[in-house]
């Protein structure tokens, strides 16, 4: 159609957004153990990263507002899992080893599944990553 923007427009970029109880703890976290680049923080409840080609916002969890009348933000229950990270690297347990080094706690270390190595790790509030070697 004529006057039709294009979405999404070239350049565009995505931000996963997590919720987190303790943005102090989780920018230490997300910086020191996860090696993320730390690119800005918002007066103490939230925090933006860069992690290679994504946007990682950490922010505490609130209430309604105007813009989402019917939407709570809340961290994780650690038991459940509706959203996860895939992190795709090319020595799965390379990464393991660095990442146990620098305080990730693994759920299980690698395993072989004969097309995939893969190993699942959590940030502080729970929120589920893994890495994963083709």
């Amino acid at each position: 159609m004529a006057g039709e923007a294009t979405f999404p427009a070239p350049g565009t970029e995505l931000t996963h957004i997590l919720v987190v109880h303790d943005v102090e703890r989780s920018t230490a976290w997300y910086r020191d153990v996860l090696g993320a680049e730390l690119f800005r923080e918002y007066g103490g409840t939230s925090a933006v990263f860069r992690f290679g080609a994504a946007w990682l916002l950490l922010a505490t969890g609130g209430g309604p507002t105007e813009d989402k009348p019917d939407v709570t933000f809340d961290p994780p229950d650690p038991t459940r899992v509706s959203h996860s990270v895939t992190i795709r690297v090319d020595d799965c347990r390379a990464a393991y080893e660095t990442l146990s080094a620098r305080g990730a706690v693994f759920l299980t270390p690698p395993h072989d599944w004969g097309h995939e190595v893969r190993c699942f790790f959590r940030d502080p509030d729970g929120h589920l990553f893994e890495i994963s070697e083709a």
